[in-house]
């Protein structure tokens, strides 16, 4: 006959292959983007769908293409930036773009931004995009992750945006903050 001479014991040895066996054998699946962005900016009801068509323009004709001439066809002029990377207003966030290089607007099926799902409920618009980074813990290697822009829209305009923007550390070696936007 046996006996359990430490029951704790015998708890946490269980505990931990269960837990080992639940675990995956990779470490996520990829994101992926839409083969069709477009259509992720589309909506039955008319307001949602006029709202996520004015972010369609600002993520395909403004952030994609680099048409920041045309941001105030879809920003207000107070346009409300919670990265803390950019001011607000549209100027501000024109001046923050400015220099980038401008392209073709791209046509339905050929955008490089990579828009997983654009959700829209009352006056805003989320879109979630893949985002491709290095490894920090292995530099030969990348991985994928979600990024999202958020916006308000007021009166067929955007007036608000949030996104993950995070302050940047300082370059190794620099003294002083790192220059806005970088």
């Amino acid at each position: 006959m046996t006996t359990m001479r430490n029951p704790v014991k015998s708890i946490v040895i269980v505990l931990s292959v269960v837990i080992l066996c639940g675990m995956p054998s990779h470490a996520q699946e990829p994101v992926l983007g839409s083969k069709d962005p477009e259509s992720l900016f589309t909506s039955k009801d008319p307001k949602l769908h006029a709202n996520k068509q004015v972010v369609m323009h600002i993520m395909r004709d403004l952030i994609e293409a680099g048409h920041w001439d045309d941001a105030p066809k879809y920003l207000t002029a107070r346009y409300i930036q919670h990265n803390p990377n950019a001011a607000s207003g549209v100027k501000a966030v024109q001046g923050f773009f400015a220099g980038r290089p401008v392209k073709p607007i791209p046509d339905k099926n050929s955008w490089t931004t990579q828009v997983v799902s654009v959700v829209a409920e009352g006056d805003l618009v989320t879109v979630a995009i893949a985002r491709t980074l290095p490894d920090p813990r292995d530099p030969t290697k990348t991985y994928t992750t979600t990024w999202f822009d958020m916006w308000r829209i007021l009166d067929g305009k955007a007036d608000e945006h949030w996104d993950y923007g995070t302050i940047a550390p300082p370059a190794t070696g620099t003294r002083g903050p790192a220059p806005a936007g970088r």
